[in-house]
């Protein structure tokens, strides 16, 4: 071996002790890189030695070749080595911090509820849908035509005055537009568009000024229309005894029928269902108690001609009822204002499942 073999090897045993104190001694993966840059980079020392391999006589090039490209090839392999290592002190550190206790009590994740409302409203239409009701909706700012007019509500109606009523900026034509007081908007707009026969459910939202446990200046309702050629009387006290049996799920309903004035039906008529009261229970189909539930009547000759229906020809019943009311016999609440307050803790214990949808062939609730 040539003297300047073995110069050039102690310089490389020289360089290997270097570049591996150097390496052990990263304390993170950015020193570690720079190491390895400046070892194993373009103008890292090996590099810059394995350029100058060129300028040697072939018998040092056949000698020291092997040697450096080894030296090159452990340097990487140590620098790999390291590496791992420090990801390894890292991936533990980091699972260290951020380890969980588990003698701490479980958070309850946030769970959404249906409200009553939603609830019966859902419960009314799976009951008339079985009845062959089709649900229609309408606006809930509403003119005063299909608010009142259409219905039959003469002009000095007390539900035309202000302290009853919503009312809005006027129309071209001078009558005021209003906040829907019912849904029966719905069934003039209804008959207006359609040709009989006619059978339909409204739900929806209404307004009054009015506030107290039993009322509030927005709430719910659901009215119903049927028109064709051979309903009476007889047919609206049977499909209201079916509701109320189907809703309160009991198997027969004793109820009564009152004469009583709406505007927009003659003959008209209260509907009361037995009760009594157990404690706060409300037990609906016995008892010696009287309730009035709804009203309903035979729809109006003049209502029937304001929709340009002919009523020498049609004719039909309609009913109406309260939503939130409902809720409230059925699921034993006693005010009303609660249903439109924002406190969860009411809707966590009156809710309903949102998976659990109403349906008559495997129970409403």
């Amino acid at each position: 071996m040539s003297d300047a073999a073995v110069i050039d090897r102690a310089s490389l045993d020289a360089l290997d002790k270097k570049a591996r104190a150097a390496i052990g001694a990263s304390a993170d993966e950015k020193a570690l890189d720079e190491v390895r840059v400046a070892f194993l980079g373009k103008k890292g020392e090996v590099s810059l030695l394995m350029r100058g391999l060129g300028g040697m006589s072939p018998e040092q090039r056949q000698e020291i070749g092997p040697v450096l490209n080894g030296l090159r090839d452990n340097l990487a392999a140590a620098v790999e080595a390291k590496k791992s290592a420090l990801e390894d002190a890292a991936l533990d550190a980091r699972l260290a911090q951020e380890r969980v206790d588990v003698t701490l009590p479980v958070r309850s994740e946030p769970k959404g509820a249906i409200h009553p409302v939603s609830q019966v409203m859902d419960e009314l239409v799976a009951i008339f849908a079985d009845m062959g009701f089709v649900q229609a909706e309408g606006p809930d700012i509403e003119s005063d035509w299909n608010n009142f007019t259409a219905l039959n509500f003469p002009e000095g109606h007390p539900a035309r005055e202000i302290h009853d009523t919503f009312f809005l900026e006027a129309e071209k034509d001078g009558h005021p537009m209003v906040l829907r007081t019912h849904t029966s908007p719905v069934q003039v707009r209804t008959m207006v568009s359609q040709k009989p026969p006619i059978r339909i459910i409204a739900p929806g939202r209404t307004y009054r000024c009015d506030w107290d446990a039993t009322h509030t200046p927005m709430f719910h309702q659901v009215e119903g229309l049927v028109i064709d050629k051979t309903t009476h009387m007889g047919h609206l006290k049977g499909c209201l005894k079916e509701f109320v049996a189907a809703f309160f799920e009991i198997d027969g309903v004793e109820a009564r029928f009152r004469p009583h004035f709406f505007p927009f039906t003659e003959p008209s008529a209260e509907m009361d269902v037995r009760y009594e009261r157990v404690g706060d229970e409300v037990r609906i189909g016995q008892g010696d108690k009287w309730m009035e539930i709804l009203g309903s009547g035979m729809v109006h000759p003049n209502v029937l001609r304001n929709c340009g229906i002919d009523p020498d020809e049609y004719q039909g019943f309609a009913f109406g009822m309260g939503v939130d009311r409902l809720a409230m016999l059925k699921y034993g609440m006693h005010d009303l204002r609660p249903f439109f307050e924002p406190d969860t803790r009411w809707l966590a214990h009156y809710g309903f499942t949102p998976t659990l949808l109403p349906s008559l062939a495997v129970g409403l609730s």
